[in-house]
């Protein structure tokens, strides 16, 4: 059964090492038959959730007008999330953890996502692989919380120049996965 892929990625440098890993997910869900569409947070003016309590009683999903508001479409048509970021500070960047927090106004409205499934594609400069135990925590309870099913996580450490990523096996793992969904 083909599925609506969206990908949504944290990383604010163009052609970089998240980048790459999104598009060979990309790659390998197309191969498989899937529709794979990537959205950028970094590129986006997305502020982060105010608690204000007035998702979707306005028009718009968010009663803050920002870029959350032209994801909300993408989100409703997606049959899955994978979020393809690098890690900063042990979590999601800003730009993509105020995308998620957003996630919140479905919560409030008592709307429902046709979204079951995710994945996590995550790069970072450290080696230590127990380092993303923090960021693969937070996006296991977001599965978790959502009621989503984990399709993959995938972990590609020390990376820290653009295309350090095409020193590892991390593009082949990320296409392979996206053959898999």
């Amino acid at each position: 059964m083909s599925k609506n892929i969206l990908v949504l990625t944290g990383s604010p440098r163009k052609g970089g090492n998240t980048d790459k890993l999104a598009d060979a997910f990309i790659a390998g869900a197309r191969q498989a038959g899937h529709t794979a569409e990537k959205y950028t947070t970094a590129d986006k003016k997305i502020k982060g959730c105010i608690d204000c309590k007035n998702c979707f009683q306005k028009g718009t999903a968010c009663s803050v007008s920002d870029d959350f508001n032209e994801l909300v479409p993408l989100l409703e048509q997606a049959d899955m999330v994978v979020f393809a970021t690098p890690m900063y500070w042990f979590s999601f960047p800003a730009q993509l953890k105020a995308a998620i927090d957003k996630f919140y106004s479905y919560l409030i409205s008592k709307r429902t996502l046709k979204i079951k499934e995710c994945a996590l594609l995550v790069s970072g400069g450290v080696n230590d692989e127990t380092k993303f135990e923090g960021i693969v925590k937070s996006y296991k309870l977001i599965a978790e919380f959502l009621n989503w099913k984990d399709s993959g996580i995938i972990i590609v450490p020390g990376l820290h120049d653009k295309d350090d990523i095409l020193k590892t096996d991390g593009l082949k793992r990320a296409e392979a996965l996206g053959g898999e969904i």
